[in-house]
Formats: C-alpha cells, sequence, structure tokens
C-alpha cells in the first residue's frame, strides 16, 4: 500500500465533486438497477500530493461493461442569475465538473484536491438477475495500490419498458462543422454529425432536429449562422425546383442511428414568425440568397415558395413512411405581441400539411385555446393553465429562464434538480420533452464561435449549461455529467410506466407520492437526493416482485 494519505469513497450520481471544497457526502456502496438500464456511480479521490500516471481499474463478474470516465472541470463566469431562489450549489463563478474524459493515458491526482471517476454499469442483454461486487482500484505506474474501493450492485428481476416520452435537444449541425472546421455536408462533417446524433440517441434522445433550411434559431434580426440546408432549391423566374437528396441521406443516417422521430426545423424566425428563414438557391446557374430577414413572411413572394415546396416535401415524407414520427414547427416562443404574425404563419403552413403534427415552444395557453398550436409545448414554469385545461399530448421545455422552482440542468444546480424531471413527466403524463441546446457552441444570437470548454455561458449570456450538454472531443463527442443524470431521469419516467402497466396509475401514484407533505408538482418536489434515490429503490423492488409474481 501506498505511504502516504490518499482517500477514496464510493459516492451516488447526484453528488457534484468540487475541487475547491471538502468533500461531504457520505460514501454510497450499494444500489439497485433494472436488468436493461444503465447504472452510474462516482468514486472520489483525494491525494496529499501530486501523482501522474494513475491507472484506474474496475473488475467485476457482471456480465457487461464497466467504464470509468474522468469527471472534468470547466469554467463558469456566468453560473445563475442574481435572483435565484437559493435551491443551488453555488452562486459563485468558478470550476465547475462536467465534462466527462476517456482514462487513455493516465489520471493526474493534484494535491489536496478532491476529484471523481464517473463509473458507467451496462449489463448485457443476458445478464441473470443477482448482486454484482465492482471493484475499483488507482494505481501508481509502478503498480502501487494508492486507494480502492468496491460497490456493490444488485440486478432485480425486472426490465425497463421502450422509451414513450419524445425527447428533442436541439441538435445544431452546423456548430459542428464551424468548431471542427470542415465543411458544411462534406464527408468529414456528414461522420461527425453521425457519431454525435448516435450519442444522443444512446443518451435517450430520439427525435432530431432536421435543417430543411438553416434553423431561424438564436439569430441576431438581420444576421446569419452558416447555411446547412439540407433541400436544394433551384429558381427560375417564379417556379422553384426542390432536391431531396441531402434529405434522404439525412434520414437515412439518422433511422440507422436509432432516431425514432423528426423535427421539421422552423419555416419562420423566432419571437414572432415575421419572416422567413435563410433560404438559398441555384438561381442561372449561380448560388444566392432567396430569403431571409428581409422577406415578410406574409408576403406572396414566400407564400408561392411555401406552396410549391411543401407539396413535395409531403410527397417524400409520405414516401419514406414517415408521417406519423414527423413534426413540424411555425416559429419559436412566439409571444402575445405577436399573435396576428403567429396566425397568419400557421394558417399558411397548416393548409398545405393537413394531417401532420405540429408543435411549438411557448408560453400562453391562447395561441393553443385559438387552434393556432395543435401541440403546445409550454415551459415547465408556465405549463399550469395547460394543466389545468386538461390538453392532450402535452409537452414541456426549460431554456435560462426556468431557473426558479422548476427543474434544470446549469452546472450551480444540484443534480437531482435535473433528474426530479422525470418524476413530474410521469405525474402529468408528459408526451414530449424539449431543450434548445445538445450542441450550442455560439455566443448568443450566433454572432461568433465559442469554446465550450472555455466558455459555458454563450459568452456572459446564459447560465452556465443551458446552451450544451455535449462537448467536441478529439474526434466526436464527449458526453457530461449533465446528459448522463438526464438518462436517469428518463430511466426513471420508464420504471415509473413499467410499474404502472404491472399495478395500474393510482397505486404507482401512491408510491411515488408517499410520505411527501404536498403533492408532487413541476415547482414542489422534494430537493433531496437521497428521497429521489430511496424512491427509485421502492420503485425498483416493487416492480421486480410484481413482475416475479406475473411470470
Amino acid at each position: 500500500m501506498n505511504k502516504f494519505p490518499f482517500e477514496t469513497r464510493t459516492i451516488h450520481s447526484l453528488v457534484k465533486v468540487f475541487a475547491d471544497e471538502p468533500l461531504n457526502a457520505e460514501s454510497f456502496q450499494q444500489a439497485s438497477a433494472l436488468l436493461n438500464e444503465t447504472y452510474s456511480f462516482q468514486l472520489a479521490y483525494r491525494s496529499d500530493r501530486q501523482i501522474k500516471n494513475v491507472r484506474a481499474e474496475a473488475k467485476s463478474a457482471l456480465p457487461g461493461s464497466v467504464t470509468i470516465r474522468e469527471i472534468g472541470l470547466v469554467p463558469a463566469d456566468f453560473p445563475i442569475y442574481a435572483d435565484h431562489d437559493g435551491f443551488l450549489l453555488r452562486d459563485t463563478p468558478g470550476l465547475y465538473p462536467d465534462p466527462l474524459y476517456p482514462i487513455n493515458d493516465g489520471l493526474v491526482c493534484l494535491p489536496n484536491q478532491w476529484r471523481a471517476l464517473w463509473v458507467t454499469v451496462e449489463p448485457d442483454s443476458g445478464a441473470a438477475p443477482g448482486s454484482y461486487d465492482i471493484a475499483l482500484s488507482l494505481e501508481s505506474e509502478e503498480g502501487e495500490t494508492l486507494g480502492a474501493a468496491s460497490f456493490k450492485l444488485e440486478l432485480l428481476p425486472a426490465s425497463l419498458p421502450p422509451q414513450r416520452l419524445i425527447h428533442t435537444e436541439w441538435f445544431h449541425t452546423d456548430c459542428i462543422a464551424t468548431h471542427y472546421n470542415v465543411d458544411v455536408w462534406s464527408e468529414e462533417h456528414w461522420r461527425l454529425v453521425e457519431k454525435f446524433v448516435r450519442t444522443a440517441v444512446n443518451s435517450g434522445i430520439n427525435m432530431l432536429l432536421t435543417p430543411l433550411f438553416t434553423p431561424p434559431l438564436d439569430t441576431r434580426i438581420g444576421g446569419e449562422r452558416p447555411t446547412v440546408q439540407l433541400i436544394d432549391v433551384e429558381k427560375s423566374g417564379s417556379v422553384y425546383s426542390f432536391g431531396f437528396e441531402r434529405l434522404q441521406r439525412w434520414v437515412n443516417m439518422a433511422r440507422a442511428a436509432g432516431v425514432e422521430y423528426f423535427e421539421m426545423s422552423h419555416l419562420f424566425t423566432q419571437w414572432g414568425a415575421k419572416h422567413a428563414p435563410k433560404i438559398v438557391g441555384t438561381v442561372n446557374g449561380s448560388e444566392e440568397k432567396l430569403f431571409g430577414w428581409e422577406t415578410d413572411a406574409a408576403g406572396d413572394e414566400y407564400g408561392s415558395f411555401l406552396e410549391q415546396l411543401l407539396p413535395e416535401l409531403v410527397q417524400f415524407i409520405e414516401g419514406n413512411g414517415l408521417k406519423d414520427i414527423v413534426y413540424f414547427h411555425v416559429s419559436d416562443e412566439p409571444t402575445m405581441y405577436s399573435i396576428d404574425s403567429y396566425r397568419s404563419a400557421s394558417e399558411l403552413l397548416q393548409r398545405h400539411i393537413k394531417g401532420f403534427k405540429v408543435f411549438d415552444a411557448l408560453s400562453e395557453y391562447e395561441f393553443y385555446e385559438q387552434g393556432l398550436v395543435p401541440i403546445p409545448v409550454p415551459a415547465n414554469n408556465h405549463i399550469e393553465p395547460f394543466l389545468e385545461h386538461g390538453v392532450e399530448n402535452l409537452w414541456t421545455y426549460y431554456c435560462c429562464v426556468q431557473y426558479k422552482g422548476v427543474a434544470n440542468r446549469f452546472f450551480a444546480f444540484p443534480s437531482v434538480r435535473s433528474r426530479i424531471l422525470g418524476m413530474q413527466l410521469y405525474k402529468y403524463n408528459i408526451a414530449g420533452f424539449l431543450q434548445w441546446g445538445y450542441n450550442f457552441w455560439y455566443s448568443q444570437y450566433s454572432t461568433k464561435a465559442i469554446d465550450p470548454f472555455r466558455v459555458t455561458d454563450a459568452d456572459g449570456s446564459f447560465p452556465a449549461g443551458d446552451a450544451f450538454i455535449v462537448y467536441p472531443g478529439p474526434d466526436g463527442p464527449l458526453e457530461s455529467l449533465r446528459l448522463q443524470v438526464m438518462r436517469e431521469a428518463l430511466q426513471d419516467l420508464r420504471a415509473l410506466q413499467g410499474l404502472e402497466q404491472r399495478i395500474g396509475r393510482a397505486a404507482v401514484m401512491e408510491l411515488l407520492e408517499e410520505g411527501l407533505d404536498s403533492p408532487l408538482t413541476f415547482s414542489s418536489y422534494p430537493q433531496e437526493a437521497d428521497w429521489l434515490l430511496r424512491k427509485r429503490e421502492q420503485i425498483n423492488h416493487k416492480l421486480a416482485k410484481v413482475s416475479e409474481l406475473a411470470t
């Protein structure tokens, strides 16, 4: 054994370990999981001196994989708004744990700093129920054991049902091209895009934002984002012709990666639907910008374009058997000030896509009440009127301004504040969840590129963690601690749904809210990680018991 102090401690996945503070979390050494779920926990460690080239190893008889990744630190200059609600870890700028790095060349232990490793357990499909020990060790390059710990995971005789929730985190293809300095839709771009898509799908993101044209999202008025449109356009006089070859490749790639739903990019600009997205096309053999901020969305020219495009697009969708899994957008986050322009855009679009699903993120119930948004996506702090009116197939979302009282994924928030979302989605039978930033690596309004390992707040615009949940690694995506916690939230939801199939919704709700002072809502929920973990254990064991009785 080593001759100097070296501490290790297994802790649960909802702890965030900071390098500049003591580790107060108690040891967490055993838990249960269902046969087909991904289980995560952490190994925290601390040395009193610098040690380089430390190897981390996991050994277990569990059939499957046990992967260890290093939790890196990234800066947060803007962790949270000044008038926050107090339910957070800290409100000061500094280094926060988030990116998960593969351990290729060993760890560097820095003196007197608590750091942590993220341990991911993925059982094989044929893994048998039972209790499995996972032995973890940290060794010097000379082979000396610096620290060791063990964790016991019980695989229970029950499985999660397939995910029913539709989940989209907006996928920014231009950010990938910009960061990796590759041409849009070059073979290298396609290769990288597919890697990021597969990581999304593996994390429970089953809907993919599809850039028919360059998405008009977070773009400065009058500004542009890099062109990423999938549909080719050629203009001859007032007649347009369209090519769907790239869109076909996109659909094929996404389906092969496991994408289940396609989200067509918005056909009108954000915050009011007053203009057209940037659309380029070929005119007399040369590429030109055909539409954009200068285009009146209600004008005859753009209306004629859509009237020619949409029937062909519908034909493409139906020809690929996608009609039931395609969703259309009008405009993102309209307000009552823009309801008239939104109405005009919505009516124009819906004339041509009858029978298709249309949804948008918004806050005012009037848009739904007036039939302008068939599937509303209210923010989780504006959802109450929609719940009170019993809106069916209801979605929800959060972004930067949902920082008081409700769930969100900011660096500064405890992980339980992210994971509780799964139980809330179950309580209200929510059909879908949307978040705007899977990989938004630009400043606000897309005025410049940023390095997400150094700038985590869109250049001081949004609380750190709002704009992205994956990082650009050397050759593809690096996952984040927050992405893993979101996957846990989705697994909580599936576990509850699986239990409902066995014992009914009323019994599940009784179990979920047992012992609470007030019913679970989007703004009222237990804030203790221990409560959530204990509740999930109850759900697991109840599901295992009723599953065994059914066999």
